[in-house]
């Protein structure tokens, strides 16, 4: 599997699959190592997901790259999730401010989580389209490495302004939903197209759409399917999709 800023190109999303079930956790998680994965992510807002997270990845935790978030309204909640994630992970190589909440007030202290060495990279999410010019003020502050946000044939407002400007500030991008959340994998386009696009999978061809845009770091589509996740691995490898190839795709996804 191809390797960019943060690791191996396609990692592991975890909302609305864990939840509190380690044992599915442990099964899709030795899967996904075993096929190339490293980055897992996952937020205090998914319930469950951030424990089942912890102790699926125990045996493999030095060679896993963990990008969570903290999701609260005050620097007190935040520092609390934070202390929980420590517990768990021991350290945090990515920590991402869910959803822009309260983001200015979060940030100073992660930046001196940072400085001490218990947090790699700070990161920002959002996943509105209408959120995304205060991404881009967040951005443009220089305190944040990476970004997170949704980028597949149907959600690509991201590429209007938010995608340049990460590429200008040299911050490395996270896309949520390449899948559209299973919604874009419900129908698949004849044999003959996935023939013409060299994959096996028409989820393969939607993840290697996005990755073949060279901004994209990692996509992190989730499942609760080991067999999915050692599939979704093959994306993650070139040759990728030139301009004719990704209007296929998106034709078909339209």
């Amino acid at each position: 599997m191809e390797a960019r800023r943060l690791g191996p190109v396609v990692g592991l999303g975890t909302w609305n699959t864990f939840d509190r079930n380690a044992a599915a956790a442990g099964s899709v998680v030795g899967a996904a190592f075993d096929a190339g994965y490293r980055l897992f992510d996952s937020s205090p807002m998914y319930r469950g997901a951030e424990r089942s997270l912890a102790a699926a990845l125990a045996p493999q935790r030095e060679q896993a790259i963990v990008a969570t978030k903290i999701w609260a309204g005050t620097v007190d909640e935040g520092r609390e999730q934070f202390a929980r994630q420590l517990e768990w992970f021991g350290r945090v190589e990515i920590e991402q401010i869910h959803n822009l909440q309260a983001w200015q007030e979060q940030l100073s202290w992660l930046a001196e989580e940072r400085d001490a060495g218990r947090i790699e990279r700070l990161g920002v999410t959002h996943y509105a389209a209408g959120a995304f010019p205060e991404l881009v003020r967040a951005l443009r502050t220089g305190r944040f490495e990476v970004v997170q946000l949704p980028l597949n044939p149907q959600e690509r407002e991201c590429e209007r302004e938010l995608l340049p400007v990460a590429a200008e500030l040299g911050v490395a991008v996270i896309v949520m939903r390449p899948l559209g959340e299973g919604a874009l994998v419900r129908r698949s386009p004849p044999q003959e197209v996935l023939e013409e696009l060299g994959v096996q999978t028409w989820a393969e061809a939607l993840l290697k759409w996005a990755l073949s845009d060279e901004r994209v770091d990692v996509v992190i589509p989730a499942t609760r399917s080991p067999e999915h996740a050692r599939a979704n691995a093959a994306a993650g490898s070139p040759p990728w999709f030139d301009a004719g190839q990704r209007e296929l795709v998106e034709r078909f996804a339209a």
